[in-house]
């Protein structure tokens, strides 16, 4: 470049730049868009574009706006570049506002461009304005093409409208292992784990390719439904697959034993995992701490500690502070409570944090402390903490205490229906009719009802639900017959 000097032509520009794209070599490039920049060599549209391409590639969006907006001419690829680059990196506003400031160009956008726009569509903003680009897309046909309708399911599961991203993945013309993933996923992440899992099955006998990233969602949907024979069933599928080591599926494995009851799977699966991310450790403490196994969350934070390739975050912290309380290790519990005060980990505490060291305290017992504690707290508290406040004042006969955080609870949440219940139990553990009257003449006159629990139980692969009085399961009178 430098021997060429005037005479370096558009040829050698675009070799040196694709090997600085190929090779991360930043500086480099740097050095080539100042030698064209030093000569005044006018780059075409293409080199430009490649130009914002490169500068995208080491996060240098600013450096790469600015190029795209000093081209006197640019074409469908040099918009779509930076809208990519902006969605691909979280900064969703910035690409619909680009996308918007596009769309009154000459330029028409294509499925490149629709499907990264369409990704950044979250909020309720950005969801109105996609479904005005879902509009444009079926004015130029191009609702059906996979890039695009991946996106399009993608932005209805995420806003909650499940049905519409149903609607668009039935009419996709052909569909990929990403807009069934897409579309899984939509079930899992809105709780619909029955849903998943049923569509999983009828899109596999379809012929449906699955990867990696399908089948942590689908152990997600299984986790949610603790079905630990289905669960078994999908990690053999996996092992048949030989797919590489992914952190996200093994962790997602760990998570799913974990739920099931099977912390000796879960365990055994990561000790043989050869990487492991924060995410992998705090999946199997949660799962230690969800079953009450503190003496084994506190072992394997230690572990942790001792081995000094992962720092925790404020996941990890919860899931210890928690595995203490149902552990019944309070003291240990504070001990690392007090820790993270002091902030040795670099980890920001929230309402969470201190929610767990009040469920700690009031499990033990300690529920004077636990409401000192409330009143010294940076937070203002929420319905959780009075809650847990509330429950341990019942199990502790602490009477007072507990009659302040059932009025501050229905001071807070007075449609919910639980809270009247906890009171008015409060009040009969004590014997306080007239009170117990007076909370449920409340509930009548706001017209709150509690919604029944609901059990299910897994037999023959088929889950089923109950609740109290359910008169709605088709083998209800043998099910009686044997009670």
């Amino acid at each position: 470049m430098a021997v060429q000097g005037l005479e370096m032509k558009f040829e050698s520009y675009d070799m040196l730049l694709n090997a600085c794209i190929n090779k991360r070599a930043f500086r480099e490039g740097q050095r080539v868009h100042a030698h064209m920049i030093k000569t005044r060599y006018l780059p075409p549209v293409y080199l430009r574009t490649r130009l914002i391409v490169f500068y995208s590639k080491f996060d240098c969006l600013r450096e790469a706006r600015h190029v795209l907006d000093e081209m006197p001419e640019r074409n469908v690829v040099s918009w779509t570049a930076m809208i990519s680059a902006y969605s691909q990196r979280g900064f969703a506003s910035k690409a619909l506002d680009l996308f918007v400031q596009m769309s009154r160009s000459d330029t028409e956008p294509n499925e490149f461009t629709f499907a990264p726009a369409l990704t950044s569509c979250t909020g309720t903003f950005g969801f109105e304005l996609g479904r005005q680009i879902h509009s444009l897309t079926i004015k130029r046909t191009l609702d059906t093409h996979k890039f695009v309708g991946s996106s399009l399911l993608d932005m209805y599961a995420k806003a909650g409208k499940i049905h519409e991203a149903r609607e668009v993945f039935e009419c996709l013309p052909e569909r990929d292992v990403v807009s069934c993933t897409a579309i899984i996923s939509g079930y899992a992440q809105l709780g619909l784990d029955a849903e998943a899992l049923e569509l999983f099955r009828r899109l596999n006998l379809e012929g449906m390719s699955s990867n990696y990233v399908t089948y942590a969602v689908v152990l997600t949907a299984l986790s949610g439904l603790a079905a630990l024979d289905l669960g078994k069933q999908v990690h053999n599928h996996v092992l048949r697959c030989k797919l590489p080591f992914y952190v996200v599926l093994h962790s997602s494995l760990i998570d799913m034993y974990a739920k099931c009851g099977n912390l000796i799977y879960s365990r055994r699966i990561f000790d043989d995992m050869p990487e492991r991310t924060v995410v992998s450790w705090n999946v199997m403490l949660v799962g230690y701490s969800k079953h009450g196994m503190g003496r084994e969350v506190v072992e394997l934070y230690r572990l942790m500690r001792n081995e000094n390739k992962v720092k925790p975050d404020s996941v990890t912290l919860l899931g210890i502070l928690s595995g203490c309380s149902h552990g019944g290790m309070e003291d240990v519990g504070l001990e690392i409570f007090d820790e993270m005060v002091k902030r040795e980990d670099g980890v920001e505490l929230d309402i969470d944090h201190y929610g767990c060291v009040v469920d700690l305290l009031g499990r033990a017992g300690r529920v004077e402390e636990a409401f000192e504690f409330i009143k010294k707290m940076p937070f203002e508290p929420t319905a959780a903490l009075w809650g847990s406040v509330l429950g341990a004042s019942r199990v502790h006969s602490n009477i007072d205490i507990g009659e302040f955080a059932g009025r501050c609870l229905l001071e807070i949440e007075p449609e919910n229906a639980g809270n009247y219940v906890a009171l008015s139990n409060l009040y009969a553990s004590a014997g306080r009719w007239e009170d117990v009257r007076m909370v449920r003449y409340l509930m009548m006159e706001k017209a709150v009802k509690k919604e029944p629990g609901r059990s299910w139980i897994e037999l023959d692969q088929t889950l089923h639900s109950f609740h109290a009085s359910d008169c709605s399961h088709p083998r209800r009178e043998e099910v009686l017959e044997k009670h």
